[in-house]
C-alpha cells in the first residue's frame, strides 16, 4: 500500500443558489473530508491508497462507502456504527470571498474510533501514514488511536505525514489544539502546515524562524504552504527553498486545496520525484481544486495534471 489514511469524512450538502443558509431552499449532496480527500486524490493519480473510518449504519454511510470506494480507494479497514450517525457538514456562499462551514458531527460514528478498533496491519503495509490535527480533536479515544497508529508506523518503517488542518471548533480550547498539533507535528517526518497555522502555533514570526522552530520539534521535511505564493521547503537534504504556486483567474471554491496539495506532494515522492518538484506538483493539485466547486470534484486524473502543469487544456476539447 502507498498511502493510508484515517480520519473523518461527512456527508456535505451545499445550497444551490449563493447567499446565506437560512434563505437556501436546495442543496447538492457530495462528500468531504480531509483524508479522504487525499486519498481520492492520490487514487485518481494511480497510486494504492487506504482510508480508515468510521461511518453510520445508515443511508448517508452507505452512499459515502460506495463513492468512494468507487474511486478506487481500499475502504476494507472502514467499520459502521449501529448506534452513532455518520457527521454532516454544510457550506454557506455568502457573497464572494465570503464563505462559511457548519459541522454537525458531535457524537458521530467517526468520533468513536479507538485503539482497539484498529488492527496493526492496517497501517503495516504502508509506504507512508497521512494524518491530520482534526481526528485528534474529536475524542480522547481517536487520539488513542491515533498513537497507536504512530506506534505500528514507526515499527514498521512507514514514513508519516501529519497535516495541522486547524479546526479550532472541535478543541476544548486554544492550548489544548497548540499542545497536540506540536504533539503529532514533533512526531512526523513531513509536517504541512500553513501560514496561520504557524501562526497559531507559535505566533508572529518570520517564514525563516517558523521552519527552523518546526525542525527544533524533530521534523525532517517542512513544507509550508504558502497559499497563491506556493510552499516552502526545507529538510536536511534541502536548503529552505521557495517553490512557486501556479495562477488561477478565479477561485470558485478554496475548501480541498491543501488536501489536494497533500495528494500532490505524496504522488510526486512515490514517483521518486525530487522533494521540490514533488511540491510543485502539489501546488498543481491544490489550484486546480480550487477552481471547481466541491472537496474532491476538481481533483484531476495524471493527464488533467500534466496538461494543467505544462500551460492548460484548450479551451474546447473536440
Amino acid at each position: 500500500m502507498d498511502v493510508v489514511t484515517i480520519g473523518e469524512t461527512m456527508v456535505l450538502f451545499t445550497p444551490n443558489e449563493e447567499g446565506m443558509l437560512r434563505h437556501a431552499h436546495s442543496f447538492s449532496m457530495k462528500f468531504g473530508g480531509a483524508e479522504s480527500n487525499v486519498a481520492i486524490g492520490l487514487s485518481r493519480l494511480g497510486h494504492r491508497s487506504r482510508w480508515i473510518s468510521r461511518l453510520g449504519e445508515d443511508e448517508f454511510g452507505d452512499a459515502m462507502y460506495s463513492f468512494i470506494r468507487g474511486e478506487g480507494v481500499d475502504v476494507s479497514y472502514v467499520t459502521r456504527d449501529q448506534t452513532s450517525p455518520t457527521g454532516v457538514f454544510f457550506k454557506e456562499f455568502r457573497r464572494l470571498n465570503d464563505m462559511r462551514v457548519y459541522y454537525y458531527r458531535k457524537e458521530s460514528a467517526a468520533s468513536k474510533m479507538s485503539a482497539e478498533w484498529l488492527p496493526e496491519d492496517a497501517i503495516s503495509d504502508a509506504k507512508y501514514l497521512h494524518l491530520t490535527g482534526i481526528t485528534p480533536g474529536l475524542s480522547i479515544s481517536c487520539r488513542e488511536m491515533l498513537e497507536k497508529a504512530i506506534c505500528t508506523a514507526k515499527k514498521n518503517g512507514t514514513k508519516i505525514v501529519f497535516d495541522p488542518n486547524l479546526r479550532l471548533k472541535i478543541w476544548e480550547d486554544e492550548e489544548e489544539a497548540r499542545h497536540f498539533l506540536k504533539k503529532y507535528a514533533s512526531e512526523s517526518n513531513i509536517f504541512l502546515p500553513g501560514i496561520a497555522e504557524a501562526e497559531f502555533l507559535f505566533g508572529a514570526c518570520t517564514m525563516e524562524d517558523y521552519v527552523e522552530k518546526f525542525h527544533s520539534l524533530g521534523v525532517e521535511t517542512v513544507i509550508m504552504k504558502l497559499g497563491k505564493e506556493g510552499a516552502l521547503v526545507s529538510s536536511k537534504s534541502v536548503p529552505m527553498t521557495k517553490v512557486p504556486g501556479f495562477v488561477v483567474e478565479r477561485v470558485v471554491d478554496p475548501i480541498g486545496a491543501g488536501d489536494a496539495f497533500a495528494a500532490g506532494v505524496l504522488s510526486g515522492l512515490l514517483d521518486g520525484m525530487p522533494l521540490e518538484e514533488s511540491v510543485r506538483r502539489g501546488n498543481a493539485m491544490g489550484a486546480m481544486v480550487t477552481m471547481v466547486n466541491g472537496d474532491v470534484e476538481g481533483l484531476p486524473n495524471r493527464f488533467d495534471l500534466a496538461a494543467f502543469m505544462n500551460g492548460g487544456l484548450e479551451d474546447v476539447t473536440r
